[in-house]
């Protein structure tokens, strides 16, 4: 049955996949809205790119290695370089977008927590192929990583095969919706997490922690809730997002990608706003 699903899952990405993907021969435009994904939007570095003191160590962009050592888990990212051996330099494309928005690895194990597969597997088919193509172009840097352990179970998959993802809807609070979760995944570090997995129906509110070098930082309530960010503006809000100063001007700690964040378009961010303000209050 699971190498039925399997087969199902890996035809259902080749047939959303472009055949500019498919081939390796992407259009520019595909790439740079891949670049965008990636580097931006979807900030992947935070998690994939070894981090120094002052930041991720761009001369090791993808290379993997951070750690998250949390009670459910000890979980160290891959290196999603073009590398061969190290890498993802021997996947195809299939097995890439599966490993994406499937949580599937390329020999059928399954690819835990932090990587939020529940909010990847809305990725639109058009951004699924863009960030693809644009992963292939990425310099291969040998760096073999750990393999993360689990201390808790881990599901037989994330749902049924994802046979097909449309764009959102074009208007602001589907659009921000749809980068909120499924691209930028914010919902995955502000929504309330219990035994591993998050509470969504307290999404937004807020309250996990994140230890690293800078000490403790607690993920922020982002529902318009007098505890959140009810009584913000939206440029204070869009200040915070691509600079990490809070409304009172108190400097935000990581794993915030303010780095990445501060390159998304004044679109994606007026989007932000729409959907951040179109949530249920909690407090």
């Amino acid at each position: 049955m699971m190498m039925r699903l399997m087969g199902a899952a890996v035809a259902a990405l080749c047939l959303a996949l472009p055949a500019a993907a498919q081939t390796g021969s992407p259009d520019a435009a595909l790439l740079a809205r891949g670049r965008h994904l990636v580097e931006v939007t979807g900030a992947c570095g935070n998690c994939h790119t070894p981090m120094g003191p002052q930041g991720p160590d761009m001369t090791r962009a993808l290379a993997g290695g951070n750690v998250f050592d949390e009670p459910p888990f000890r979980a160290v990212a891959s290196n999603i370089t073009q590398d061969p051996e190290t890498g993802i330099g021997r996947w195809t494309d299939a097995q890439i977008g599966r490993a994406i928005r499937e949580g599937i690895r390329p020999d059928g194990r399954i690819i835990g927590p932090p990587m939020p597969i529940g909010l990847y597997r809305g990725l639109s088919d058009r951004d699924l192929a863009a960030m693809v193509a644009y992963l292939r172009t990425v310099a291969p840097v040998r760096n073999a990583v750990e393999a993360s352990v689990y201390r808790i179970p881990l599901p037989p998959a994330y749902g049924p095969p994802v046979a097909t993802v449309p764009d959102p809807a074009d208007n602001p609070v589907a659009r921000g919706a749809y980068l909120a979760n499924a691209v930028a995944h914010c919902m995955e570090c502000h929504t309330p997490m219990v035994d591993g997995r998050n509470d969504f129906s307290r999404i937004g509110a807020g309250g996990m922690e994140f230890r690293g070098p800078w000490g403790v930082s607690v993920a922020r309530n982002l529902t318009p809730h007098a505890n959140g960010i009810g009584g913000w503006t939206d440029a204070e809000i869009i200040r915070a997002i691509t600079t990490g100063v809070s409304q009172n001007g108190r400097p935000l700690a990581p794993p915030m990608a303010f780095w990445a964040y501060r390159s998304m378009t004044p679109q994606e961010l007026s989007d932000l706003v729409s959907y951040l303000r179109s949530l249920p209050p909690q407090p």
